[in-house]
């Protein structure tokens, strides 16, 4: 009811400034202790990738790229949190505006470019954080690191979070870093994935602890491309596969406004194309690597889908644009009534 009724405030501003406002004022009412009362953390307990979440719904990458509001996103009911993308070094990112809200269909385009303040002041943030849940920190390459040392700068990221992360996301998907959806395919995925594993390797060996490795991948594949993905995901011993990314299609939601802007579309449009996307791979993986679902999610039913179609949990965030938080309740709700159909005919 409350953010039914802000945001409509939220709406007369800009996107990115909207964003950037819900967070200080989520950070205000958390260090007020209002947000734990409002939204309780319900358990339903999931295993993916070999981490426990205290339930299946997460929040996506891209809301929190530096962690600064690791404390006030975990008190909205999430199971587990993912922050980034983070790159080696501070960018900018795109020039602005780069966000554009499609409310007629449900819909965001951005082209924000992996923003962020680096990773070392993302690990600062993690360790100034109370927050004790399931961290994943989604990691990328810097804007002017040309696509052909990308690896470079995806170890010195790896090597600086693995400690501080219950899983780490490999982001070679976003459609707003140049040609960096490029090493989704063919010899430059698997020399990525080769020393990247490579790398993750020996950081387990001197921490002794492992910690699992996902791959988020875009909506924009073909039949072949997911071939070789999958292959790649069991050749190289991946861990997870989060489906998926922003599209660059923009069918269904032509005529609207803003919908020419260049950018990632995310939001209701991307439902059904990143469902089938994450079906395909489910097929393909036979349970061999864990999928997380993420694209489209804005009711309970959505999220439900996601896990008919071979994900083992799920993450929001265009949702809670356009739905607020309530919708982590809803989407855990009806997972747990998803779940319960399934023992009962199981039994």
């Amino acid at each position: 009811m409350s953010y039914a009724l802000i945001r409509p405030y939220l709406f007369s501003m800009p996107p990115e400034q909207a964003h950037e406002w819900t967070l200080q004022l989520l950070q205000k009412a958390n260090k007020a202790h209002l947000l734990g009362f409002a939204y309780p953390k319900q358990a339903l307990l999931t295993s993916c990738m070999g981490v426990h979440f205290a339930n299946p719904v997460g929040l996506a990458a891209g809301l929190d790229k530096n962690g600064e509001y690791i404390d006030a996103l975990s008190e909205l009911g999430f199971g587990f949190l993912e922050i980034g993308t983070v790159t080696p070094q501070p960018q900018d990112g795109n020039d602005k505006p780069r966000m554009f809200r499609l409310p007629q269909a449900g819909g965001i385009i951005n082209r924000m470019g992996f923003n962020n303040k680096g990773v070392d002041t993302l690990i600062n943030n993690v360790k100034k954080a109370k927050y004790q849940g399931v961290l994943g920190i989604n990691i990328g390459k810097n804007a002017i690191t040309p696509v052909e040392n990308a690896l470079d700068d995806y170890v010195y990221c790896l090597e600086r979070v693995y400690p501080y992360a219950s899983y780490i996301t490999i982001n070679i998907s976003s459609p707003n870093t140049k040609n960096l959806r490029s090493l989704q395919s063919g010899s430059a995925l698997s020399e990525l994935l080769d020393g990247i594993k490579t790398c993750h390797q020996r950081l387990a060996t001197d921490y002794g602890f492992y910690v699992p490795i996902a791959l988020k991948i875009a909506p924009d594949l073909d039949e072949s491309q997911i071939d070789e993905i999958a292959k790649s995901l069991i050749e190289f011993d991946i861990d997870g596969l989060i489906a998926t990314n922003t599209t660059l299609s923009r069918v269904g939601v032509e005529d609207f406004e803003h919908s020419d802007e260049a950018g990632g579309l995310s939001g209701r449009p991307l439902s059904h194309q990143s469902t089938v996307i994450l079906s395909q791979f489910a097929e393909r993986l036979s349970g061999k690597v864990d999928l997380i679902g993420v694209g489209g999610i804005d009711n309970g039913n959505l999220a439900v889908k996601k896990l008919k179609a071979g994900a083992c949990a799920v993450q929001l965030y265009s949702g809670l644009v356009y739905r607020g938080p309530a919708l982590v309740q809803e989407c855990v709700q009806s997972i747990a009534g998803y779940k319960d159909l399934q023992r009962d005919f199981d039994a």
